[in-house]
């Protein structure tokens, strides 16, 4: 069943107060993420070049937990690796063919953080364990039903949510993370770790930006050095957005209590090391963001195969349905869309469709070209782990 109905609410960026949290790269509920991700993908990969498509799988229960470290300035020591542990479900044997789940999870490692860390070295700050088993047999069915039918039937009954377009705070708070988390930034800028968070309040015209920023001690000779890298920080970040946000106050490290030398300083980037432990679903959902002012959901999406669980596909698809509302309809201001499924339907049918639609114009003539769109844009979820496993869709 497919509704559409006016978004009556005062619009996001309309209402006096909004808050944004984005938890970068290298925090480690974003780790967990990141790794689930690229987790599943490795065995998208392996599958489709062994057997020419994609078996049962979901390895969407990461857990990260912290080492020990003794960070100072000039260098610090790893006390205790911190230790990731892949749970899990996939096909570990298909036709006599046995899945190297086990290298293909140490493989990703290697290669994320050898990709996206600069100090951290996964061969001697990592310890990792890979808790895969065989999925149930009901599951396993229903995925191998896609190979007759073509159309993959929902491995859970689910709801996916999303929304366009960002607000000017949620653009902010997503490019700010990403700007300070670039290679350019980093080759600039060493001692920035890659454990940012950002934590952006608007009230009214007045933009506010709590960012915590890991630093690496290897790069710091004394607390000038560090107290100069925060300066620097901050005359970086009003440069870069003040323009588009003339009324932005930026706070940068404000746990710091400098008279006791109590800073963040770390020895590899990431609180990963000794402070804060990590797990999948506990971060971004799929846009990236973290917005309590907007519907969201719990899901978890990293890591669930991207052909049946509606649990990635439809928190995904719900995005891109809104934003293609958006771009192609200029009369619509903003969209939300939620699906929810039926295990056991084809992922084509959900059992609703809902598009909440602010509009400027003829709301019917708007809202059946609205529903063509959705009903175009529903037929491509069979194809969307295409995007998912090339990185075009991310979910973090």
């Amino acid at each position: 069943m497919l509704v559409v109905e006016p978004l009556s609410d005062k619009s996001v960026t309309e209402a006096g107060l909004e808050v944004v949290e984005r938890k970068g790269l290298g925090h480690p509920d974003t780790i967990c993420d990141a790794l689930a991700e690229e987790f599943s993908r490795a065995l998208c990969r392996f599958y489709l070049e062994k057997f020419g498509f994609i078996l049962h799988h979901n390895v969407d229960k990461g857990l990260l937990f912290a080492g020990s470290a003794e960070p100072e300035f000039g260098g610090g020591k790893i006390l205790e690796p911190f230790e990731l542990y892949f749970v899990g479900r996939a096909t570990l044997a298909y036709k006599d063919v046995s899945v190297p789940v086990k290298d293909l999870a140490h493989e990703i490692i290697d290669s994320w953080f050898n990709q996206h860390f600069h100090v951290l070295h996964p061969q001697q700050h990592v310890k990792t364990k890979v808790l895969v088993r065989p999925g149930s047999l009901e599951l396993v069915e229903l995925f191998r039903k896609f190979q007759k039918t073509g159309v993959p039937l929902a491995n859970d009954t689910s709801v996916g949510v999303g929304y366009a377009p960002l607000s000017p705070l949620e653009k902010l708070v997503l490019h700010v993370e990403k700007f300070l988390n670039a290679p350019s930034f980093r080759e600039k800028y060493p001692a920035v770790g890659q454990d940012i968070k950002v934590m952006g309040v608007r009230e009214d015209s007045h933009f506010k930006l709590t960012i915590a920023c890991a630093t690496i001690g290897r790069y710091l000779n004394n607390l000038d050095d560090y107290l100069s890298l925060k300066r620097n920080l901050l005359q970086e970040l009003k440069t870069k957005f003040s323009q588009d946000y003339p009324s932005l106050e930026i706070h940068v490290n404000t746990a710091d209590d400098i008279e006791k030398g109590d800073i963040y300083l770390t020895v590899t980037g990431t609180s990963a090391e000794a402070g804060d432990d990590g797990e999948v679903g506990r971060g971004n959902r799929v846009n990236g963001l973290i917005t309590p002012f907007r519907p969201m959901s719990l899901e978890a999406a990293a890591g669930k195969n991207p052909v049946s669980h509606v649990g990635k596909i439809y928190n995904l698809l719900t995005n891109e349905i809104a934003e293609t509302l958006v771009s192609e309809i200029p009369e619509i201001k903003e969209a939300y869309v939620t699906l929810v499924s039926r295990i056991g339907s084809p992922i084509t049918e959900p059992q609703t469709l809902s598009l909440k639609i602010k509009t400027e114009g003829d709301f019917e003539k708007i809202s059946s070209n609205a529903k063509e769109i959705a009903y175009e844009e529903l037929k491509k979820a069979p194809k969307i782990w295409q995007k998912i496993i090339s990185g075009e869709l991310a979910c973090y």
